[in-house]
């Protein structure tokens, strides 16, 4: 393996991290939770591509929350009554705020991933928004072209993507379809939702992933 495989492959150590993703691997299925994770792995290579630099431009502990928890309103432990985005927001939020976090952290943090979903509105809310946003994109194989074959076959090695499109739209219209107020007309749960109704028809999230540089 090389500097560069081993350097994309490594997540922070700190006491917080270690917390964000012990909570992730036990609240979340396989699928979202590799996804989430890769998505931190893939907003480090925009970043250093983009040349945003850690601790200078944004911060690590903050980012790897941000993206390894985008999804946790997809899980028993977060799904309320609001749109997923925000339920997991505030679950990242709370968890956060429980373990020290102050205020403007948390609520960077909130709003990286309840914007998640949010095409331009997320790129004009700050790096660390805009890193989330584009981490997540990056593993549905879109504007992948600076990372090496190499690279990205070692992410996919440690984490598979256990038909991570399918997975995620599969529970987003369970969800919805349980609590309607879940998915508010214009949302992505709404849309998915609709899609889903009409018989053969590809979701955006799945037809991104099948055409997209990974696969699904």
């Amino acid at each position: 393996m090389t500097s560069e495989t081993t350097t994309a492959l490594a997540l922070p150590q700190t006491p917080l991290a270690k917390g964000v993703l012990e909570l992730a691997l036990r609240v979340e299925s396989p699928a979202v939770a590799n996804h989430s994770i890769r998505s931190f792995l893939f907003a480090q290579l925009y970043a250093e591509h983009a040349g945003a630099k850690p601790a200078a431009d944004y911060d690590t502990d903050l980012l790897f929350a941000a993206c390894v928890l985008h999804d946790i309103g997809l899980s028993d432990a977060a799904n309320g009554d609001l749109r997923f985005e925000v339920d997991g927001a505030d679950k990242a939020a709370e968890f956060l705020t429980e373990r020290g976090l102050g205020a403007a952290a948390v609520d960077s943090v909130w709003e990286a991933i309840a914007l998640h979903t949010s095409e331009h509105i997320a790129d004009r809310r700050g790096t660390l928004c805009l890193l989330t946003k584009n981490g997540i994109s990056l593993d549905f194989g879109r504007g992948t072209e600076f990372i090496s074959d190499e690279v990205g076959a070692a992410i996919h090695d440690r984490y598979p993507r256990h038909s991570m499109a399918t997975s995620l739209v599969n529970i987003i219209v369970e969800q919805a379809t349980a609590r309607p107020g879940k998915a508010p007309l214009f949302s992505p749960a709404a849309e998915l939702l609709r899609i889903r109704t009409q018989p053969g028809e590809a979701t955006v999230l799945e037809h991104a992933a099948n055409h997209g540089r990974w696969g699904n």
